[in-house]
């Protein structure tokens, strides 16, 4: 199934030795049947564990590899960021680093950014939330959707499918999860279409997310605030 489009995958990583070696040679796999001409863009968020140094190896000795490494952490906002600018290719297949999208899942929904400038996963199943995450994450979407107009469910999602033309000349200004959000404002301000793929996202077989740790929450909020008050970002 090649779209005759190249591709851009990109993986933010934040300590995934566990998981960032299976997840590329998946990726590898999974190019061969949608994009002979792909690159895996890599980018380091300050791990302190193992998982740089063995990207930053496995990118010296394989061409398809573009690695980098943030040196201070950015609780993953810098790392998504830095990821769309380096992207060369036609389209950004967005996913987090342990992989939590099945290759099934990938395969059906890739066709749809034929006719759609952003695919976005949603989980179909809650699988594993507890009562403090399932707050916070209606609390975070409720004020998303009052202060800037998305109905998107599951907006900080792990696996995104975008045109690459479409962020050309988006410069984000979070370094928080916050800038899946400044993705979707950019998109609704110029009038693009966003289809929403429902999916189960995978448990993680190693490792653990970051993602509701509560410094990154607070960067989150931080960040939200500071578009809306500052930077002119609005319904």
């Amino acid at each position: 199934m090649n779209l005759n489009y190249s591709v851009s995958f990109v993986l933010p990583m934040y300590n995934e030795w566990e998981n960032i070696e299976k997840s590329i040679s998946i990726l590898r796999t999974l190019a061969g049947e949608i994009a002979p001409d792909y690159e895996i863009v890599v980018v380091d968020d300050a791990s302190t564990d193992s998982s740089g140094d063995l990207v930053e190896t496995m990118a010296k000795t394989s061409g398809d590899i573009r690695f980098y490494r943030l040196e201070k952490n950015t609780k993953f906002g810098g790392a998504f960021a830095r990821g769309f600018k380096e992207a060369t290719k036609d389209i950004i297949m967005y996913m987090d680093s342990d992989m939590p999208v099945s290759v099934a899942d990938i395969m059906e929904s890739y066709p749809l950014i034929q006719e759609y400038d952003i695919v976005t996963g949603c989980s179909s199943v809650k699988k594993g939330d507890t009562i403090k995450r399932k707050i916070i994450s209606g609390v975070y979407n409720a004020l998303v959707q009052t202060l800037f107009g998305l109905d998107i469910k599951d907006i900080n999602s792990g696996y995104k499918i975008v045109r690459r033309e479409l962020v050309d000349d988006l410069k984000f200004i979070s370094r928080s999860p916050f800038v899946d959000v400044e993705l979707f404002i950019h998109a609704k301000k110029r009038g693009k279409k966003v289809k929403q793929y429902p999916l189960v996202f995978q448990s993680r077989s190693g490792g653990r997310s970051h993602i509701s740790a509560m410094p990154v929450i607070l960067a989150t909020f931080r960040d939200m605030l500071k578009a809306k008050l500052f930077s002119g970002i609005s319904r």
